[in-house]
C-alpha cells in the first residue's frame, strides 16, 4: 500500500516567511486570520509504513522529522526510517535539510539528475560537504521515461518526468535551461496499481507533463501562487509566478484549468507562497478551490493509495 506522507506544504521560506509582514504573515503570527503555519515542502514516501524515501530534503527537516514519528522506528540507539532521499532540483529550500542528516552512520543514498548532482557538488557543494560526515552514496537518474526503484520499498517504482523550468539562481547554467534541472515524479504502488504525480514546482504544461497526469489517481502539484502578478501586487517581488518558474491557479492556462480536465480523484496543491490567499481557510479563493475539488496540502497529510 502506497503511503505518502506531507512533511512540508509551503514554499521557500514556510508559512510565516520569518522576514515578511503580508497580510497572511502577519495574520498568522497575531492570530487575526484563519490559517495554519507550515513548512517548506517536502514528502516522504512508503510501502510497508517502515522504510521511506525522502522526496526533497527542506530546511525545516528537523522539525518534520519530529512531527513524524514513523520516520524514527527506533530499531537501535541510533536509527531512522529514511531510506533515501530523491531530489527533484537543486533549489535551496529543497536540499539544504541534507546537512541536517550528516549523522547518519553510513552514506546517504542520493537520488538526482546529473545536472542536480552537479550543482550540489560544486555551485553549492552540499555533496562535498557531507564527505566529511555520513558521506554520500549518489545515483544518478536518467530522463528516458524507464522507471526505478528505490530499496528497501519493494512495490514502489519512481519515474522521472522532466519540467520545463529553470536551475537554482546559483547555478552555472541559470539562463541555459537543461532538461535534468527540474522533474516531475510518478510514483506507482505496483501491488494496487495506484498512480501519484508530484510536481511542487510547474511552469508550463508540456505534452509529457499533460499525459502524466492525465494517469494519475492523485496529482500533488504546484500551488505557488494564486494569480500571476501577486508578488508584485503585494510589494513583495519584481517577478511573476510565470517568471519564477510555476503555473499560478487563476486566470487562462492556470492550475485550476489545467486540473479541470485531468480524471485523477484527488487533486491537491502543495509548495504554498506565504503570500497566496488560499492559506486563509475563509478566503474567497479557497472556497473557489473548493468548488473545482482542489485541496490544499497541509503539513502532517497522509495520501494511502
Amino acid at each position: 500500500m502506497l503511503k505518502i506522507r506531507i512533511l512540508g506544504s509551503a514554499a521557500g521560506g514556510g508559512f510565516p516567511q520569518w522576514n515578511c509582514n503580508c497580510l497572511n504573515c502577519d495574520g498568522i503570527r497575531n492570530g487575526t486570520i484563519q490559517a495554519v503555519s507550515r513548512t517548506q515542502s517536502s514528502i516522504a514516501v512508503s510501502d510497508d509504513g517502515i522504510n521511506w524515501v525522502l522526496v526533497n530534503a527542506s530546511p525545516d527537516i528537523l522539525v518534520q522529522i519530529r512531527a513524524t514519528p514513523a520516520l524514527q522506528p527506533a530499531r537501535a540507539v541510533r536509527d531512522t526510517g529514511i531510506a533515501a532521499v530523491l531530489l527533484m532540483d537543486a533549489q535551496i529550500d529543497h536540499v539544504t535539510g541534507l546537512l541536517m542528516l550528516r549523522e547518519r552512520g553510513t552514506p546517504l543514498p542520493l537520488y538526482a539528475t546529473a545536472e542536480v548532482l552537479a550543482d550540489l557538488s560544486q555551485a553549492l557543494p552540499l555533496t562535498r560537504v557531507l564527505g566529511h560526515y555520513c558521506g554520500v552514496e549518489p545515483h544518478t537518474l536518467a530522463i528516458d521515461g524507464q522507471p526505478f526503484s528505490i530499496a528497501p520499498l519493494r512495490d514502489t517504482t519512481f519515474l522521472p518526468v522532466p519540467l520545463s523550468s529553470k536551475a537554482p539562481p546559483y547555478s552555472s547554467h541559470r539562463n541555459d535551461p537543461h532538461p535534468g534541472d527540474n522533474i516531475g515524479l510518478m510514483l506507482h504502488d505496483s501491488a494496487s496499481g495506484a498512480r501519484v504525480f508530484y510536481a511542487p514546482g510547474l511552469g508550463q504544461m508540456t505534452d509529457a507533463v499533460e499525459a502524466a497526469m492525465r494517469q494519475a489517481d492523485v496529482l500533488l502539484v504546484d500551488g505557488t501562487c494564486w494569480s500571476d502578478d501577486e508578488m508584485i501586487t503585494l510589494g513583495l517581488s519584481k517577478k511573476t509566478a510565470h517568471m519564477m518558474g510555476h503555473l499560478p491557479q487563476s486566470g487562462p492556462g492556470g492550475m485550476i484549468e489545467v486540473l479541470a480536465r485531468m480524471p485523477a480523484r484527488r487533486k491537491i496543491l502543495i509548495h504554498i507562497n506565504n503570500s497566496n490567499p488560499i492559506l486563509r481557510e475563509d478566503s474567497p479563493e479557497r472556497t473557489e478551490l473548493a468548488t473545482h475539488g482542489i485541496e490544499v496540502a497541509f503539513d502532517g497529510m497522509d495520501i494511502t493509495l
